[in-house]
């Protein structure tokens, strides 16, 4: 087994290429493909970059092979933006070809994602009408925010995930999350054009 960055970064790219090649552009072809910026950003989520400086540092030095154009930070930034669809569908297409996948056992949990502490944040705050106050009973304490909901395989997979309202039942969201699973769990050919 070969763990070379590029044989990867390839071969990902063939496989996103084979799932965009029906896609058509109106107007002059871009520099860098949809199937070369899926990949790139599949690779910067693979590769655990969270700073764009980071990943611009280190792709033209890396991998200037397999994409001969990369764009600047502001032309990925839009462009990634708008094509948000396909890199969730080129993220859960791997993972659905894997024998995880059709795994009878998932788990649930969730866990608050604190948005603000005081009393001033919660006011002038721009998710007022989307983060609410609740308690947290593994953390014996209440906070203001959002709760992120988790559905996994045993062995780690990620099936789904949703951030909530605080506010909502755990088995509310669940039965959301459930019914969209269920609508997407087709044959890889047929991925959802949604996913959670």
């Amino acid at each position: 087994m070969t763990t070379d960055l590029n044989t990867l970064l390839t071969t990902l790219h063939v496989k996103i290429d084979d799932h965009l090649a029906g896609r058509r552009r109106m107007g002059r072809p871009p520099k860098l493909t949809d199937a070369e910026l899926v990949t790139l950003a599949v690779a910067q989520a693979l590769l655990g970059f969270t700073s764009e400086a980071r990943r611009l540092r280190f792709l033209p030095a890396r991998m200037l092979g397999p994409f001969p154009y990369l764009s600047g930070q502001s032309g990925y930034n839009r462009r990634l933006r708008a094509a948000l669809l396909q890199v969730k569908q080129a993220i859960r297409r791997p993972a659905a070809d894997t024998d995880l996948w059709t795994d009878t056992t998932w788990i649930v949990d969730s866990t608050p994602v604190e948005c603000g502490r005081s009393r001033p944040t919660v006011k002038r705050s721009e998710l007022a009408g989307w983060a609410k106050y609740s308690y947290c009973r593994s953390h014996s304490r209440w906070f203001w925010g959002l709760r992120l909901h988790l559905v996994c395989t045993p062995a780690g997979l990620p099936i789904a995930w949703a951030l909530a309202d605080a506010k909502i039942g755990e088995r509310e969201v669940l039965m959301a999350i459930c019914d969209q699973i269920g609508r997407s769990r087709v044959p890889s050919e047929q991925l959802p054009t949604s996913a959670p």
